[in-house]
């Protein structure tokens, strides 16, 4: 169902839409380039049964969501040599307007609070969202995320190259077995996901959307929000850090500084866990979120 939100069009799905039953609801926001349907179903079931009303959309740029091709598109290589000598680099959006886009689906949906989940870039996205209008989020849940300052750990190089690589032919054929053996660099080896189900997964996301030139937009947006890791001593939520000892992408040392910047924030690591959702992690997740949920709520009730 699309919607206006943020004066933009954004695909959603929302369990539980118009509810009158007062369930708590939970946004989930995903990462670069990443559609909605990346959710596990087996997360956003764990989610319903324990509950909650679950919300889900495309970022900008991806999926079924408006597309920025307008924009241009930027040099990647350019924008991070920039970024490496200390230039300012100036995306076609920013990360901010990403979290202003994921407020819109809230005020479109009528929804006053929520429990924020982000991975990844959308764990980036939620923390802009929750230093941007703290009195909507119930809590915040970065799993996977980093807060972006200067001098972190970087990407294992092969997974660098593997990101930045083009598929080897034209095609949906081409660009499916692209993104497989991206996914397998930067899986998780404790909780290997298996073949048949990996690029099924990648089926259905190229077939529903494949937009490259937005995950560029996307990704110079992340490179270049440089003064959230100093903002985010101002998130006064309900904080959650999960991250994957094995995160070949956004090492766990990313996770540590994190949750160091934000008060109180609870920090847990996954052994095996990569930068990916495959089944395993999924249910450790839930056992994670869900008492995070029900703490924040019951502490709003003291």
């Amino acid at each position: 169902m699309k919607i206006k939100a943020n004066r933009i069009d954004i695909e959603i799905e929302d369990t539980h839409p118009g509810d009158a039953t007062g369930r708590p609801a939970v946004l989930l926001i995903m990462g670069l380039g990443m559609q909605l349907i990346a959710w596990p179903p087996e997360l956003v079931q764990g989610l319903l049964d324990a509950g909650f009303r679950v919300v889900r959309f495309d970022n900008r740029d991806t999926g079924l969501s408006q597309h920025f091709d307008h924009l241009g598109t930027p040099n990647l290589l350019w924008e991070g040599l920039k970024y490496r000598i200390g230039v300012r680099i100036t995306p076609p959006y920013s990360v901010e307007d990403m979290a202003r886009d994921a407020l819109g689906v809230l005020d479109a949906l009528q929804i006053d609070k929520a429990h924020i989940v982000g991975v990844s870039m959308g764990g980036m996205i939620a923390q802009r969202l929750a230093l941007l209008a703290p009195g909507r989020a119930l809590s915040l849940s970065c799993i996977m995320s980093s807060s972006g300052a200067r001098g972190l750990p970087e990407a294992r190089p092969a997974v660098t190259r593997a990101l930045l690589s083009r598929p080897a032919g034209k095609g949906m054929a081409a660009a499916i077995d692209h993104t497989v053996k991206l996914f397998k660099a930067i899986g998780s080896p404790g909780f290997p996901m298996d073949d048949a189900m990996l690029r099924e997964r990648v089926t259905a996301a190229t077939e529903r959307s494949y937009h490259p030139r937005g995950i560029a937009r996307q990704m110079a947006a992340t490179v270049a929000d440089g003064t959230r890791a100093r903002a985010l001593a101002g998130i006064a939520v309900p904080t959650l850090v999960v991250h994957g000892k094995a995160d070949p992408l956004v090492p766990f040392a990313c996770g540590e500084d994190l949750a160091r910047r934000i008060p109180g924030a609870k920090l847990t690591g996954i052994e095996g866990m990569g930068h990916d959702l495959p089944p395993g992690v999924v249910d450790r997740l839930l056992a994670l979120l869900i008492p995070h949920f029900q703490e924040a709520r019951q502490g709003l009730q003291k």
